[in-house]
């Protein structure tokens, strides 16, 4: 059974699954349910909330996943390979399989322009109506710009075509037991 934990100061947080951002306040007690891609999914008593990993410390745990995990990456992987590593690391708070692996990401582009190395990804989400939708966009492109030779990121939300669960890959489906 998972323990109840007491914030030891405010932190930001977004509730789920609206995507409003909002202030839990020192003292509020909450119960770790998810901890994917470096941030935390916590039940409160008025609901589910986000937690960053930057706010890792109100929840009496160490900062985990600002920095780019390539350690499954040889150490001469291309900067799309480490891209990909990314955005492999990004979690929809509500479902626990990165987005790489629920078929949410269309497109990643890695060009040089002007001698600065831009990324561009078009991804989707699972419903149109999703409040995370910014939240998940906005950590994606945060991730991206950790890693070493980036110097611009962008992360657009497209809908065409849109997403079904047959675009989840096999590893994904597992993780769902859909297999």
């Amino acid at each position: 059974m998972q323990s109840e934990i007491i914030l030891n100061r405010e932190v930001h947080a977004v509730q789920i699954p609206s995507g409003d951002a909002f202030i839990l306040p020192a003292g509020t007690a909450v119960i770790i349910t998810q901890k994917l891609g470096g941030s935390f999914t916590v039940a409160t008593h008025s609901g589910l909330a986000r937690i960053s990993s930057q706010d890792a410390d109100a929840l009496g745990m160490d900062e985990e996943g600002n920095e780019e995990s390539t350690s499954d990456l040889p150490a001469d992987a291309s900067l799309e390979d480490r891209v990909w590593a990314q955005l492999k690391e990004v979690y929809d708070p509500e479902i626990p399989v990165d987005i790489v692996n629920l078929g949410l990401v269309y497109d990643c582009a890695v060009a040089e322009e002007d001698g600065q190395t831009n990324v561009t990804v078009k991804m989707t989400l699972t419903a149109p109506g999703c409040g995370m939708g910014p939240v998940i966009a906005a950590d994606a492109q945060a991730r991206i710009m950790t890693i070493k030779g980036v110097n611009n990121a962008s992360v657009d939300i497209v809908w065409d075509p849109a997403w079904n669960q047959d675009m989840i890959t096999e590893e994904g489906k597992m993780k769902l037991g859909m297999v």
